[in-house]
């Protein structure tokens, strides 16, 4: 069971952006970003939008960086990938 974390590629809202996932749960992701101070409402389907000033904080905490398209694949290895438009926000 391990958290992962992409490089802060992303941009919107005028910053970049990294993407939080879990390899086992969304129980799991959902502590680990607690931890990390991380509203609920940066969760979008299957990961946290976290962004880039706080990709070192997410990285010490125990967040395992990775590519981001190995961010998809370890989300479908698991069973977790929500596409978009596939429902709510929160599991």
């Amino acid at each position: 069971m391990t958290v992962y974390i992409d490089p802060p590629t992303w941009p919107g809202h005028g910053r970049m952006w990294s993407h939080l996932v879990s390899d086992a749960s969304y129980d799991e992701l959902h502590d680990f970003a607690a931890r990390l101070g991380v509203p609920r409402r940066a969760f979008e389907r299957d990961h946290y939008d976290i962004p880039s000033p706080r990709y070192a904080d997410a990285v010490a905490a125990g967040a395992v960086e990775v590519r981001s398209r190995e961010v998809v694949r370890l989300l479908l290895a698991a069973g977790l990938r929500r596409r978009k438009g596939s429902g709510s926000r929160l599991p």
